[in-house]
């Protein structure tokens, strides 16, 4: 029988199936125990604080007890913490980004994605470097900072010095006052020297989803091609680590096993991280399976209901104080606005899930990697931000400046990060406002930035904050701290 062990480089021991069906088993068997689900929580209650030394994090066990709990009481109480860890951390502050897919061709025959290389139905399609330009510019009219850069698995369509190239011209177009300042990358696993180029090509966050943590149901799901290694696959965040990638995002694709599985696997490959590298997971993502061409999520009978959804989300912030937390426009709004009370610290806006989706007028479907249920426009989204209460933030700020991998942690496990993101943001935002927004927008905007600045506790920050602010309302650009 496979050992579990954390620190191990094999992914059957630090993803291992036997200690899941363990702590699953464990959990089953102590969920109407309130009182111990309240002792977990008091333990969990000490990342209220961020100055600690961050030693009190819930284990994978410890987190999947509240997760199997049925008890009202308590479930009410992790919702509460969940917020209340999140202000902690983050604040109000919400991080915008978009998707920008480079091409849909894949040797890969996933089930539950319509790129799969079998789809005969679905237009194959590749960007040149010119239609990524344009698809650059139409994202920075649209005010967007920050892509994640998303292709297929094929060696001869997508190899990665169309990788590499593509990143050096999303990162050289400049149109008017518009800039992308980091490029998160989501590709395939790879090799540690492909690591080692994306990170010289200056990519932000390296981001991998699992999809499923369960081996069985893995290889079920990847029948053919270089995917359908699941150590190779799980494997790979070690790799990119190992090879200087210190911002590496985890995620799986919730509904193809059952969530309470998957909730332990995260969990465990978070821990897994921290051990080997002292660098826990810069973000974890949240997906469920959605429609899209030749797929049918009701095919998978492991779909998750919103209110379970939504505790998964609290729990997840509740154990991983630290890490950035994404939801994509795969849900919808009113979905949205719950996980971002609950956790979620990052999301996407305007966002089009098809190659070359973002200059073409109308929203393209025939290629794209699954429905979008939040439609709104990047405006529209920056403004209900504001209305829920938050910041919206186009902070790069920490990426540009160093401050990434252990140095971000100590930063963020501190609570030192608030000193720079409260700032950064509004800098942000105000960029936003002079140069994209609505005229409503921006006049909502502005008294936000207004109150906000007037929140900010140290003086010499505040008072540099309000100079470059209206430096940037006078035409400049680009401050940050």
């Amino acid at each position: 029988m496979t050992r579990y062990d954390v620190r191990s480089p094999h992914a059957d021991e630090f993803i291992n199936h036997e200690e899941i069906l363990d702590t699953l088993a464990y959990a089953e068997a102590h969920k109407n125990d309130a009182a111990l689900a309240r002792s977990i929580l008091q333990k969990a209650r000490a990342n209220l604080a961020p100055a600690h030394d961050h030693g009190t994090t819930l284990t994978h066990r410890e987190a999947s007890v509240l997760l199997a709990c049925d008890d009202a009481a308590v479930n009410a109480e992790i919702r509460q913490l969940a917020r209340d860890i999140k202000q902690a951390y983050y604040g109000n502050r919400v991080v915008l980004f978009a998707p920008l897919y480079l091409s849909n061709w894949c040797v890969n025959g996933c089930l539950y994605c319509p790129y799969h290389a079998k789809n005969r139905d679905i237009p194959r399609r590749k960007l040149t470097q010119e239609e990524i330009r344009a698809e650059v510019v139409a994202l920075q009219d649209m005010g967007h900072k920050r892509l994640a850069v998303e292709a297929g698995e094929d060696p001869r369509h997508n190899p990665l010095d169309y990788i590499l190239e593509s990143l050096q011209t999303i990162y050289s177009t400049k149109h008017e006052n518009g800039a992308i300042r980091r490029a998160n990358v989501n590709i395939a696993a790879t090799t540690e020297d492909a690591y080692r180029q994306l990170k010289a090509a200056e990519i932000g966050t390296y981001i991998l989803f699992q999809e499923t943590y369960h081996r069985t149901r893995y290889e079920a799901l990847h029948p053919t091609g270089p995917k359908a290694d699941y150590a190779w696959h799980t494997e790979a965040h070690d790799r990119a680590m190992a090879a200087g990638i210190d911002d590496v995002g985890l995620g799986v694709l919730f509904g193809l096993e059952g969530y309470a599985y998957e909730f332990a696997g995260l969990l465990m490959h978070a821990e897994h991280l921290e051990a080997m590298f002292g660098v826990g997971p810069h973000t974890i993502s949240v997906p469920r399976v959605q429609p899209a061409m030749d797929i049918d999520p009701d095919a998978f009978d492991n779909g998750i209901p919103d209110e379970m959804f939504e505790k998964i989300i609290a729990l997840i912030r509740i154990a991983v104080p630290y890490t950035g937390m994404i939801i994509s426009t795969r849900e919808a709004a009113d979905l949205r606005a719950r996980a971002l009370q609950l956790g979620v610290s990052q999301i996407s806006g305007g966002s089009r899930t098809s190659v070359g989706g973002y200059t073409d007028e109308q929203r393209p479907r025939d290629t794209e990697q699954f429905d979008v249920s939040d439609t709104r426009t990047l405006d529209e989204v920056v403004g209900w931000l504001m209305d829920e209460g938050h910041i919206p933030s186009f902070c790069t700020a920490c990426y540009r400046a160093g401050r990434t991998g252990d140095r971000f942690m100590e930063f963020c496990k501190s609570g030192q990060i608030s000193s720079f993101c409260v700032p950064n943001a509004l800098l942000t935002l105000g960029e936003y406002l002079c140069d994209y927004a609505s005229p409503a927008v921006a006049e909502k905007g502005w008294k936000m930035i207004d109150a906000e600045l007037a929140r900010v506790p140290d003086d010499r920050r505040r008072a540099v904050a309000a100079d470059c602010l209206a430096r940037i309302r006078a035409g400049e650009r680009d401050f940050r701290f």
